[in-house]
């Protein structure tokens, strides 16, 4: 192979490369990921305070039926929300893979349950399309719709998953 075929292919190799990674300068958002049934949701990483197995949790009267109650984290008593029963009404089955999800948001703790956990990304900016006009309410779960080579993800504004209905 000549030298200028070579020359060629690796400036297409890098030109491959440099489209599949965010440049220095293009914002990136770095998300994790989970499920809840069949559809997977992410949220900004640093809302996450910790992910822990399942505690027990007591129920609190008067409270909607998606509020599982709350439990005590090392001394702290913080509420407990099934997602999949806030977004679809069907009560969460714990399994080996569930998970508490704590967020944090400005002076707010919650946990959410969660279906399983899938994995950490980072996408660009320009791969986040807003949420559907549809959906463009104060009640909206919706940040936007992240677009993978494979896949979509669901992500969550975490102001409105601390929205109180009750």
């Amino acid at each position: 192979m000549s030298e200028q075929l070579k020359e060629v292919l690796r400036n297409q190799q890098k030109q491959k490369k440099a489209q599949n990674e965010p440049s220095r300068d293009e914002d990136v958002v770095q998300l994790v990921c989970f499920m809840v049934e069949e559809e997977e949701f992410a949220v900004p990483i640093l809302s996450i305070q910790e992910i822990i197995k399942p505690l027990a949790a007591t129920r609190v009267p008067s409270t909607p039926d998606y509020v599982v109650g709350v439990f005590n984290l090392r001394g702290n008593v913080l509420p407990l929300i099934d997602l999949k029963r806030k977004f679809n009404g069907l009560k969460s089955v714990y399994t080996d893979e569930t998970r508490f999800i704590v967020i944090r948001n400005k002076n707010q703790v919650s946990g959410f349950v969660i279906d399983k956990l899938t994995e950490a990304i980072r996408l660009k900016e320009s791969d986040i399309d807003p949420a559907p006009e549809s959906m463009d309410s104060d009640d909206n779960h919706i940040y936007g719709v992240g677009k993978r080579a494979d896949s979509i993800i669901t992500i969550l504004r975490i102001e409105a998953l601390f929205k109180r209905a009750f």
